[in-house]
């Protein structure tokens, strides 16, 4: 995957917003006005940051050296996943399914309702 392919498979999620609020080179996406994933646009290789499980975030750490703790985040919630081909794009869409549902859960039910 590339920034282009991420970034249509993120707004592809129902209520997902865009935005650029730390700078051109970040792309964030919400849901509910929540931050689910954080896209670095410029770096090389791509790289982004997923919300994740506490106990699920260490195991993908141990298990995918493409995955470390959130870099300028909260290293137990969050992941950076580095995209240079030694994650496949199901594992990666996987992910970010996850950081997203996680995300949608905590918003309040008529937020959820609303999302459908």
């Amino acid at each position: 995957m590339n920034v282009e392919t991420i970034r249509e498979y993120c707004i592809a999620k129902p209520g997902v917003t865009e935005s650029f609020p730390f700078g051109g080179d970040a792309l964030v996406f919400k849901v509910g006005g929540k931050m689910f994933a954080l896209l670095s646009t410029e770096s090389q290789p791509t790289t982004i940051n997923l919300k994740c499980d506490p106990e699920l975030a260490v195991q993908l750490r141990e298990e995918h050296s493409a995955v470390t703790p959130g870099y300028h985040m909260n290293k137990t919630h969050w992941n950076t996943v580095t995209v240079d081909g030694r994650v496949r794009t199901s594992e990666l869409q996987e992910w970010i399914d996850h950081s997203f549902e996680l995300v949608r859960k905590s918003l309040p039910k008529a937020v959820q309702a609303q999302l459908g």
